[in-house]
């Protein structure tokens, strides 16, 4: 059932209008994809909670969900409605982190729909058990980020601090892969969408940093040290070195925190960085600490290309621009350059397809006035006539795309496009230009 627009979003929505009034299609893409993902991704549950489907998908990634609805936080200290929404995304996501915080996607009940029946270990709440990372940082830093836009503190409940145990356990057990249980095998299907070593994945080394089995794609990791997942793992650890410090007042979990997110960042520098031949030190894609790297960067966030959206390190670091130099050039793999457009795809798309999302993190990263320009004349041109954005579509055609429905691609584009505006800030700690009140 479609969510009904609230006046306060109409009344957002109005004033971008005005700032854009110049850019009658800018407006009509910006109308569209703000409003899709409450419109129709939204379910609200009886326990209040909410419950939110990635699209044309009936289940709820824990990583697609936070971005997805992250753009409304701009609502949420004048909208109650919006707040609530948020408020039950995130209580829902804390369910299932504590349900099993190894796994990526959940249904909206224990109604045993899956995507696959994997050899995992599997329960009726489960869609998919494929562990990332990211699955794990986004939850926290949407719970950060709306007590930051709200000043709402009643999110931090045992729940929540049930939630970061279990991630700190979660992350401490992969520093040490090889003692771990997980595993994941699925028959019948293309190598990225299982583990290789009986469901285990490639060996690796200690290097302090936390493994993965896959990427933020749902790909799977070739080594196990995915740098731009553990970089924002440091970010959301120190997220919640401030949570508990300030609000949960937890000593203990402030110094487990802080101790990892050291141990994390010592791995990556040590470990994550390499040096190249034409552009000097960059970093990694991955990593097994055996010596082996992977030299790309993929469309989907967490990635190289976006660390100081999230909040890692600085826009003009000297590595980051390096790794950005090498990320956007044809040395990258899953770089595109066609007839209507280039910029990063993916191994999880088909060949020659690069991605909005990725366009949208290269337009949010970016400190060149003409280059963020571009990105805005390529969404322009690359809409296929919809006004909505999609996963990936061809350089030389984008009436050829994948997922006509993808509601994490429209909030990315929104928050380009409010970035562009200056109503959000990327990378500030805040998130939000508004909202800057010195809490």
């Amino acid at each position: 059932m479609a969510q009904v627009i609230t006046p306060a979003i109409k009344q957002f929505i109005d004033k971008v209008k005005q700032q854009l009034e110049s850019e009658p299609k800018l407006v009509e893409m910006f109308e569209q994809t703000f409003v899709n993902t409450y419109e129709t991704t939204i379910r609200p549950q009886e326990d209040g909670t909410t419950f939110v489907i990635t699209g044309d998908i009936p289940a709820m990634w824990l990583r697609d969900s936070a971005a997805q609805v992250r753009p409304y936080l701009l609502l949420a200290e004048n909208d109650a409605d919006i707040a609530k929404m948020i408020k039950g995304v995130i209580q829902k996501q804390l369910f299932f982190i504590n349900h099993d915080p190894y796994a990526n996607a959940f249904n909206e009940s224990a109604n045993g729909m899956r995507y696959h029946n994997d050899q995992t270990v599997m329960t009726d709440w489960i869609w998919e058990r494929k562990y990332e990372i990211d699955s794990l940082c986004y939850p926290i830093q949407l719970a950060y980020l709306y007590w930051k836009a709200t000043g709402d503190t009643s999110h931090f409940d045992t729940r929540f601090e049930d939630a970061v145990r279990n991630i700190l356990h979660v992350w401490r057990t992969e520093q040490y892969h090889d003692q771990s249980d997980y595993h994941f095998v699925r028959d019948n299907c293309p190598a990225q969408d299982t583990l290789s070593h009986d469901g285990y994945g490639a060996p690796v080394g200690y290097t302090g940093m936390t493994w993965s089995g896959f990427r933020p794609s749902d790909d799977a990791c070739k080594y196990g040290y995915l740098i731009p997942a553990n970089m924002f793992a440091v970010v959301t650890l120190n997220y919640i070195v401030e949570i508990a410090d300030e609000v949960l007042r937890n000593q203990r979990i402030s110094e487990d925190a802080s101790q990892l997110a050291a141990e994390i960042e010592l791995g990556i520098k040590q470990y994550g960085i390499v040096e190249h031949p034409v552009y000097g030190e960059i970093y990694a894609y991955e990593t097994d600490g055996l010596g082996n790297y992977v030299l790309m960067d993929d469309a989907n966030v967490p990635s190289l290309l976006s660390m100081p959206y999230l909040g890692y390190c600085r826009f003009d670091d000297p590595i980051y621009l390096n790794t950005r130099k090498f990320i956007l050039s044809e040395e990258n793999p899953y770089y595109y350059e066609g007839k209507v457009a280039k910029g990063i795809g993916s191994p999880h798309t088909p060949d020659q397809y690069i991605w909005h999302i990725a366009l949208a993190i290269q337009g949010l990263t970016s400190i060149e006035e003409d280059e963020k320009q571009y990105i805005t004349t390529l969404f322009k041109q690359t809409d296929a006539g919809l006004n909505l954005m999609h996963e990936g579509f061809h350089v030389d055609d984008p009436s050829q795309f994948t997922r006509p429905w993808f509601s994490w691609a429209n909030s990315m584009f929104s928050e380009f496009l409010l970035s562009r505006i200056g109503l959000i800030v990327p990378g500030s700690p805040l998130y939000l230009h508004e909202v800057e009140k010195g809490r």
